[in-house]
């Protein structure tokens, strides 16, 4: 062989994309990807994966396909991903479980830190504190007197248990000092059937899942966790407005692939993803929900959970909060 023959040979090799572990031969991806979404069919995190997934669907040429897989705390949908070939083929939509299960939980199978790569932070979701309607408290100061008139009566319901809406819920008690009766759900789609339905006081819950009781007249938005007030409800202050300076306590979701998985392929994911989430697509689905959408890169989401970390641990902490 020639120097100038393997010249050409190397040069088409480093010229070659990158061929994933699914077989040589074949670029990823070359058949239908999986998104595993840790929590219920309508609530956030479900909806932010199929706005994004129809998007990644056309930027990489396969199906998305979304996949519900509930319980044990998102363990169940982390176990699937995890038990599953790390090719590229199965990633985890999850949320604030990849920080507050290691806070919560003894023995558990695996070290998320290890076992899970931040690929990119999907979306920021503004909660809301919303009561049912008739409630005879309807704004926060209200709510918050009758909550102290009347210690542990009133019911809040969260998805799920330590989520992102219970840490709301248990800072907001902190720094209120009233006692209130947590109620977990699988879903936000199921907090918001409940408190449509009366069966709960009130709710923490993202601007996406109370959308529904909010139209039809059977739930009222008092406030907001995030820093700033939303789009999507733009009369409803922030309780950080509301007399509790410096609350900020968003809901959130991103993809997580198994430690294993091929570095080009997260690159490549991780650059489809800023792509869509620029997209008019991804945008009009999602900013009318007060979903801020964000498509990160690994670092900043590598960060945002550090950050995200000594906070929760705090919470959980003052809190004696446990699965238990």
């Amino acid at each position: 062989m020639t120097a100038t023959t393997r010249r050409a040979i190397l040069g088409a090799a480093l010229a070659t994309p990158f061929l994933g572990r699914a077989g040589f031969g074949q670029e990823w991806p070359s058949r239908p990807v999986r998104l595993i979404v840790a929590f219920a069919a309508g609530g956030a995190a479900d909806t932010v994966a199929r706005a994004y997934g129809a998007t990644l669907s056309e930027i990489l040429g396969q199906s998305i396909v979304v996949e519900n897989r509930t319980g044990g705390n998102a363990l169940i949908a982390a176990n699937a991903t995890l038990q599953s070939p790390a090719d590229g083929y199965t990633f985890l939509v999850d949320a604030a479980n990849q920080i507050t299960n290691p806070l919560l939980m003894q023995d558990l199978p695996f070290d998320y830190r290890k076992a899970f790569i931040p690929v990119s932070l999907l979306a920021n979701f503004p909660q809301v504190l919303a009561v049912k309607t008739g409630f005879p408290a309807g704004d926060v100061a209200s709510y918050i007197a009758l909550a102290k008139a009347q210690p542990g009566t009133i019911s809040y319901g969260t998805p799920p248990t330590a989520g992102m809406g219970h840490m709301a819920g248990e800072l907001l008690q902190q720094m209120t000092g009233i006692r209130l009766i947590h109620t977990p759900y699988r879903g936000g789609a199921d907090a918001a059937r409940d408190i449509a339905s009366g069966t709960v006081d009130s709710v923490i819950i993202t601007t996406s899942s109370i959308r529904p009781p909010v139209e039809t007249g059977r739930a009222k938005v008092v406030a907001v966790t995030s820093a700033h007030r939303v789009a999507a409800y733009p009369d409803a202050p922030t309780l950080a407005e509301s007399g509790l300076p410096g609350f900020d306590m968003n809901d959130w979701n991103g993809v997580f692939a198994a430690a294993a998985t091929p570095r080009p392929i997260l690159d490549r994911l991780q650059a489809a993803i800023a792509q869509a989430a620029k997209s008019d697509a991804v945008r009009n689905r999602l900013n009318p929900l007060g979903a801020e959408v964000v498509g990160g890169t690994e670092r900043e989401f590598t960060e945002f959970l550090d950050r995200g970390r000594i906070v929760l641990a705090k919470v959980i902490k003052d809190g004696a909060i446990s699965l238990n």
